[in-house]
C-alpha cells in the first residue's frame, strides 16, 4: 500500500549543510578541512554565558518557561534596544524563541495566508524562500545586485508587479554581507507602513559590521516584525536561542503559535544568554577577527581568480561571482573540496536565477584558517 506524502515537504534542501555532511565526512576519512561553508562563530559562547550555564545546571530545574519567554531575559532585550540603538521596546511584545529558525516560522504564520505574496531578495537565505513555500505562500524573488547593492531597497520593490502581502530584509544580507543604511531601513519600514505591507526584519547580523553600525526597523514602523539571534554576534549558534519584536496586533497570534508549536524556548539556554549582553568587550573581539579574516580574503582571493565579490559591509560572508570560472557552481565547489580541502557554499542555495555561477565564502573560523585556505586556492587555481 502507498502512503501520502504530503506535498510542503517538497522543498528544496538548504545546501550548506548538504555540503557541511561533506566535509564531514571527508574529515572522518581523514582528510583535512577548512570550513569556509557554514556561517557559525567558532569556538565557545561568551564566558560568562558558560558561568551562568554551569550555574543554572546547579540551581535550576530547567522546567518550561511561558511561551514568549523568560520575562528577565525579555527585559534585557528590551534593555538592548534602549542601549543599542536608542529606540524603546516594551519588553512584552518581545517574544523568545528557538533560534531565529523558530522566529521565521512564527512571523510568517503569524502575518501571512496561504496565497499571499512576500518578496525576498535573490541571493538572499534559502530558508526564508523555503519555509514560506512549505506554508503555501507566494514567494516573490526579486533579482538583485550591484546597483542597488544587493539589497532590497524601496526603489527597487516599487518596480515589482502585482501586490505584495510582505516584505523579508536582511541587513547585513547572507549571502552578501551588503547593508541598508539607517536612513534606508526607515525609509523601507515608512514604505511598507503606507502600502500595508508587512515588513520582516531580518536583523541577526547586527553587531557585525565594518563601518557604519546597522540600523534597526524597530521603532521605524507599527507594524514591522523584527527578527535577530542569538547565534551569530553572541556566538551561541547551537543554543538554539533567538527572539522577535512583535507589533501589538500579531502577539497573540504569536503567542498561541509558540505555544503550540513550541511550548517555550530552551530553558537552559534562555537563562545563560540574559548574561550575553554583558559581554560586550569579549564579543567585540571576535568582530575585530572577522575584520581580520574578511581583509586576508579580500586581499588574497583575487590572486585565485575570485575577482568579482559583493560589498562584505556586515556578517562574514564574502559572495563571488565566478561566471569566468564556472557555470557550475555546485560542481565547482565540490571540485574544490575534494581537491583542496576547502569547503564553500555554491550559490544555487542562495538564488535561483544567477546561483550557479556564484559561491559564499564564510570567514567566521581562525584567522590562519583563512590564510591556508587562501593558499591552497591560489595554487589550486594556477
Amino acid at each position: 500500500m502507498e502512503f501520502k506524502v504530503a506535498t510542503r515537504g517538497a522543498i528544496a534542501p538548504f545546501i550548506v549543510m548538504d555540503v557541511m555532511r561533506a566535509a564531514n565526512e571527508r574529515a572522518a576519512q581523514g582528510g583535512d578541512v577548512i570550513h569556509l561553508e557554514v556561517g557559525q562563530p567558532s569556538g565557545q559562547a561568551p564566558t560568562r554565558v558558560l558561568a551562568a550555564a554551569r550555574n543554572a545546571l546547579d540551581g535550576h530545574g530547567l522546567g518550561y518557561t511561558e511561551a514568549l519567554g523568560l520575562p528577565q531575559l525579555r527585559e534585557r532585550i528590551a534593555g538592548h534596544y534602549r542601549h543599542a540603538y536608542g529606540v524603546a521596546v516594551d519588553p512584552q511584545n518581545v517574544a523568545v524563541t528557538t533560534g531565529s529558525s523558530g522566529a521565521f516560522l512564527l512571523a510568517f504564520l503569524a502575518a501571512f495566508d496561504v496565497g499571499d505574496r512576500v518578496a525576498v531578495a535573490a541571493p538572499g537565505y534559502p530558508a526564508y524562500r523555503n519555509i514560506l513555500e512549505a506554508l503555501g505562500i507566494e514567494v516573490v524573488a526579486v533579482p538583485v545586485g550591484a546597483a542597488s547593492r544587493w539589497q532590497l531597497t524601496v526603489e527597487v520593490l516599487e518596480q515589482v508587479e502585482g501586490r505584495l502581502d510582505g516584505v523579508v530584509v536582511a541587513s547585513p544580507s547572507n549571502p552578501t554581507g551588503s547593508m541598508l543604511s539607517a536612513h534606508e531601513v526607515a525609509e523601507l519600514a515608512a514604505w511598507c507602513e503606507l502600502k500595508g505591507i508587512r515588513l520582516v526584519s531580518d536583523e541577526i547580523y547586527h553587531g557585525i559590521t565594518y563601518g557604519a553600525p546597522a540600523g534597526t526597523a524597530a521603532g521605524a514602523g507599527g507594524h514591522a516584525l523584527i527578527v535577530n539571534s542569538f547565534s551569530k554576534y553572541y556566538a551561541m549558534t547551537g543554543w538554539r536561542l533567538g527572539w522577535m519584536v512583535v507589533p501589538p496586533d500579531l502577539l497573540r497570534a504569536v503567542e498561541c503559535l509558540a505555544q503550540n508549536l513550541f511550548i517555550s524556548p530552551p530553558t537552559l539556554s534562555q537563562i545563560a544568554a540574559q548574561a550575553v549582553f554583558d559581554c560586550v568587550e569579549e564579543l567585540d573581539s571576535r568582530v575585530a577577527i572577522y575584520r581580520a579574516n574578511r581583509d586576508v580574503l579580500l586581499n588574497e582571493l583575487p590572486k585565485a581568480g575570485f575577482t568579482r565579490l559583493a560589498p562584505s559591509d556586515g556578517a562574514f560572508y564574502l559572495y563571488a561571482d565566478v561566471a569566468e570560472l564556472t557555470n557550475d557552481s555546485a560542481e565547482f565547489c565540490r571540485r574544490m573540496l575534494t581537491e583542496t580541502g576547502v569547503a564553500c557554499t555554491p550559490g544555487m542555495d542562495f538564488d535561483p536565477y544567477q546561483g550557479h555561477r556564484t559561491l559564499r565564502f564564510s570567514f567566521a573560523g581562525a584567522t590562519d584558517d583563512m590564510v591556508t585556505a587562501a593558499r591552497r586556492l591560489q595554487e589550486w587555481r594556477r
